[in-house]
């Protein structure tokens, strides 16, 4: 485990680490990390449903990306699972994929959803186990999963399912953070989501100027973008405050497996993207940073 740590904060701290040491991360993380336990009581699928175990060194990396609502989780997953060759894998997704089947647990997710309540961990459990098994039964090999688990209990559930080898939570600065949603716009006709908010904050108290331009639609969009109801300061500001409560047992969780990377984001995707790159050791692979732009 040592040895893990050592070279996650060397990748933190901007060193000079190549692709062959980010698979033996990959490896030291399998191979180091505590037993899995089995799977809590109640386990909502059948032990021949879950993943097969497979060591690092013979598949793509098992990432979790971790952060706040409108920290740009799926931006960068997306980006990196492109890269990289690995599905990326949004519970979000995959709740609303459940919802347009015809599967059995479609009737039960929309009474759930229409009522206003959570999904539970089971069920989200079952659709990621799902989904995850029909991907290894295709040939899939690796993946990224976007803003799962959330909870210790779902943590600890997906740990008897799967390996997780590295957790990235991606952060930024509580204000930055507000901005940016508020200037979230959906196109009512194509569903794109833009952004019109041109964020430049100087930096003080010790935390970093950060500067982010907006994403402006194009021409035919611009007459059709509409604010999602939700995205307002008050509304903004309490999920931000409910995510923080849940998120630090999670984030706890994996930092005791020494598998937590925490990066700062240091402003929009043309500044964030290359120094994420650093930090994950693929800084010198410019074929993928083309393959991903």
């Amino acid at each position: 485990m040592a040895a893990l740590q050592r070279l996650l904060r060397a990748a933190a701290s901007g060193g000079a680490v190549t692709a062959a040491a980010r698979r033996r991360m990959g490896s030291l993380a399998a191979e180091q990390a505590p037993p899995v336990a089995p799977a809590p009581k109640g386990f909502p699928f059948a032990a021949e449903e879950r993943m097969r175990r497979r060591p690092a060194a013979e598949r793509n990396v098992q990432w979790v990306f971790l952060g706040c609502p409108g920290v740009g989780k799926g931006t960068y997953a997306s980006r990196l699972s492109r890269l990289l060759g690995v599905p990326h894998i949004a519970t979000g997704d995959l709740v609303r994929d459940e919802l347009a089947s015809t599967g059995p647990l479609a009737a039960q997710l929309a009474e759930i959803v229409n009522q206003g309540k959570l999904v539970s961990d089971e069920i989200i459990i079952n659709l990621l186990s799902k989904r995850l098994k029909k991907g290894e039964d295709q040939g899939e090999s690796g993946f990224i999963l976007d803003g799962f688990p959330r909870t210790v209990k779902q943590a600890e559930i997906l740990d008897g399912v799967t390996d997780i080898d590295m957790v990235v939570n991606l952060k930024l600065r509580e204000d930055v953070l507000v901005e940016k949603c508020l200037g979230r716009r959906i196109c009512s006709q194509c569903g794109k989501n833009f952004n019109v908010a041109c964020i430049d904050v100087k930096g003080e108290d010790g935390l970093p100027a950060i500067y982010m331009e907006p994403l402006l639609p194009p021409n035919n969009c611009m007459s059709k973008m509409i604010t999602r109801a939700d995205d307002t300061e008050e509304v903004v500001r309490n999920r931000l405050r409910i995510y923080n409560d849940m998120s630090q047992p999670v984030e706890g969780f994996y930092r005791e497996q020494g598998k937590l990377l925490e990066f700062d984001l240091p402003g929009g995707i043309p500044e964030s993207w290359p120094k994420l790159l650093h930090v994950l050791n693929l800084e010198d692979q410019e074929e993928l940073k083309l393959a991903a732009a």
